[in-house]
């Protein structure tokens, strides 16, 4: 059996290389638990001085994100199988938070959901013309899990609102200028990047080593394409309330708000809701840590949720992309259906161990 993911240590550097390429490398638990193994090893490792992460070369990638088919399969029954999936995916992302060494992504290609929770946490990410970034998970009834409650809010205005509630894509330039890459490289010269990275002397220094080979390479980044609809995004996409986010988007009436608004009318109207309480929560939260638990209990609950159940369904398994949504309209969402998501879990808390 192929490894799903293939680890090792060399000349200072720890590699993580994504292999599960008939699934766009998206995350199982195993992949969880032997990164987050991984990590915890070369953390205290004073051999590796710094960790890149990347996909298996001639494949596609970078990560699609997580394994939905079993998180549905697993809510229709007890959901255990998903929520211990969820915890070893959240320590797996808290640990890249807290890595103590650069750790460099190589967002080369799609990288939605799980895919961003392996990146953007990490201190140097790369976007190349190939990537293309999403936290889609309204659109099948989940959430934008994996850290969004973390990074999203920390994005410029209102940009991660925007992007939790309606799903929109980012491609190439566009991601680094949005700030979730931190650095932009054509596709061309990764090769070049990986063999100055293997042939590099990290040891006095790694961040500054690989901030000077990063220079070197890496474009500047221009404005990105969106820049255009920051004003309107600042003012449409603020507040508490989904259902004013989408008064005044239909109140503005141009080519481009009417279009998000019909996006966001697509939705799961509950994890619209759940996902913009996510977002102004973790914007709140103190740690990393605070977030990731305050997402645990979403997750804890969603995954067996009649929108999660549905969602995929009607997206991934029967692909009519025609859902059929409880309650239907954000109106019908309460505010009691929303907050028993963000309940304390007692002894379920996620822990970090």
């Amino acid at each position: 059996m192929t490894e799903t993911v293939l680890t090792r240590s060399e000349g200072g550097v720890g590699y993580i290389t994504l292999n599960r390429p008939e699934a766009l490398h998206a995350l199982n638990l195993e992949m969880c638990e032997t990164i987050l193994a991984a990590l915890r090893v070369w953390a205290q490792d004073p051999s590796v001085d710094m960790v890149m992460i990347d996909h298996a070369d001639g494949t596609r990638g970078f990560c699609a994100g997580g394994d939905i088919a079993m998180l549905r399969e697993s809510g229709m029954g007890d959901g255990r199988e998903a929520r211990a999936f969820f915890a070893e995916e959240y320590r797996m992302n808290a640990a890249i938070k807290a890595f103590p060494k650069p750790y460099l992504a190589l967002m080369d290609g799609v990288t939605m959901g799980g895919g961003v929770g392996l990146s953007v946490h990490g201190s140097h990410r790369i976007a190349t013309e190939r990537t293309l970034f999403a936290m889609p998970e309204t659109g099948i009834g989940l959430f934008p899990d994996v850290g969004g409650g973390w990074f999203l809010p920390r994005l410029r205005g209102e940009l991660g609102t925007w992007l939790a509630l309606t799903g929109a894509r980012l491609k190439g330039v566009d991601v680094a200028a949005a700030r979730v890459a931190t650095h932009f490289l054509p596709s061309e010269l990764i090769p070049n990047l990986k063999a100055q990275i293997a042939e590099a002397d990290f040891s006095a220094g790694a961040a500054e080593m690989l901030g000077e080979i990063l220079s070197r390479l890496t474009h500047s980044v221009p404005a990105g394409s969106f820049e255009v609809q920051m004003d309107m995004i600042n003012v449409c996409f603020s507040g508490d309330r989904a259902e004013d986010i989408l008064a005044r988007l239909e109140e503005d009436g141009s080519e481009w708000a009417t279009k998000q608004a019909e996006t966001i009318r697509t939705k799961s109207p509950e994890t619209v809701k759940v996902a913009l309480r996510q977002v102004r929560e973790g914007a709140k939260c103190e740690t990393f840590e605070d977030n990731m638990q305050m997402e645990y209990r979403i997750g804890w609950r969603k995954v067996q949720s009649p929108d999660f159940i549905e969602g995929v369904r009607a997206v991934i398994i029967d692909k009519d992309h025609k859902p059929a949504w409880s309650p239907a309209t954000l109106e019908g969402v309460s505010d009691a259906d929303v907050d028993r998501y963000f309940a304390p879990l007692g002894e379920d808390e996620l822990s970090f161990e």
